[in-house]
């Protein structure tokens, strides 16, 4: 009889153990199923995906992380680059690199076997070659969204890496975050709006109403003076005169970056009335650059508005907002110290 009992245990378990080998073979040849991209393509991507290639910047690592995903990251470019988002995930230090944009090397990318590779829309020839070697490609905007899109690109993801809840959630807290901003700054009146120059990397350098510029300053409830320009992002001297902007911000995220002094001290500008008012700001750095289309740029829009109109903002507490924010989407809260430097990207208050 005891015998017996051992051997009716052994075969429960080895039926058990037998369908668990199915469960995780079934997991793993689940059915392929059809993305459509932010480039608008129906892309057919295996059921589900483990092994994440990323070939492009523009934020697309941290939408991964923010999905929860980013132990499924197997390749990436170079994120040294952004320090706060490597002290949250360490492991990003030393992630294998297969290029990025048109760029990429696919012998490495073949060799990390991902079942995906998120890629820029801007970068067909790296894609096409990507393709060519079997490995589907989903692309994302890189820098070319609008808040509309955007957002819609953290559901895709959330549908492409099986995190609809997370993105929901992402999205959700963006629309509240958006309705609060329209509230505050509805009542502005239009001659009492900031007018506001974005400087990127070269004194003549910025973005009419086609790109992310317009966007951040518009939402935040200032009028971007370079608005006319649309896909247009130089300007000559005596534009940027005519315009005399009230505010000035300077991104870090293009060229070389300039500090306040550098602004300051150029002969050409020394007059404006941002200038001479001292209304010279640097935008944020957190994980990634707060001046540009990713998850956490919501708080540039937030940092921007309480810039801005800080009366109308007074009890928006930054460094808490930021925290919060961290907390629920990155998974770790930053210290005081960290997010302070998100502040001072230039380490110098410059």
């Amino acid at each position: 009889m005891v015998r017996m009992q051992g051997r009716w245990k052994k075969t429960v378990w080895g039926v058990l153990a037998a369908g668990w080998v199915l469960l995780a073979a079934g997991a793993a040849l689940a059915a392929p199923r059809i993305v459509t991209d932010m480039g608008g393509r129906k892309v057919t991507v295996p059921g589900e995906i483990r092994r994440v290639l990323i070939t492009c910047y523009g934020g697309a690592t941290h939408e991964v992380a923010v999905l929860g995903c980013a132990d499924r990251i197997v390749g990436q470019p170079d994120m040294k680059r952004f320090p706060a988002l490597v002290d949250l995930f360490p492991r990003f230090a030393k992630s294998p690199d297969a290029g990025s944009f048109d760029n990429v090397n696919v012998e490495e990318a073949l060799k990390l076997k991902p079942h995906v590779v998120i890629a820029s829309v801007t970068a067909s020839k790296g894609n096409k070659q990507l393709e060519e070697a079997g490995l589907p490609v989903v692309q994302v905007l890189t820098g070319r969204a609008d808040v509309p899109k955007l957002l819609q690109e953290f559901r895709m993801l959330g549908e492409l890496l099986g995190q609809e809840k997370r993105a929901a959630r992402l999205v959700a807290y963006w629309e509240r975050k958006l309705k609060l901003l329209a509230d505050r700054t509805a009542s502005i009146p239009q001659k009492d709006r900031k007018r506001v120059y974005y400087l990127l990397g070269d004194f003549l350098h910025t973005n009419g109403s086609a790109w992310w510029g317009e966007a951040l300053i518009r939402t935040a409830g200032g009028i971007n003076v370079a608005s006319e320009l649309g896909k247009v992002r130089e300007v000559n001297v005596e534009q940027l005169l005519a315009w005399n902007p009230e505010v000035i911000l300077i991104s870090p995220n293009e060229g070389r970056p300039l500090t306040k002094a550098d602004v300051a001290g150029h002969p050409q500008l020394r007059n404006l009335r941002a200038v001479k008012e001292g209304n010279l700001h640097t935008c944020p750095i957190g994980a990634f650059w707060w001046d540009r289309p990713s998850p956490e740029a919501i708080l540039g829009f937030l940092w921007l508005a309480k810039t801005l109109y800080p009366e109308r903002f007074l009890d928006l507490d930054l460094k808490k907002e930021t925290r919060d924010f961290y907390a629920a989407f990155y998974g770790s809260a930053p210290t005081d110290a960290r997010i302070e430097g998100f502040f001072d990207p230039l380490g110098s208050r410059r």
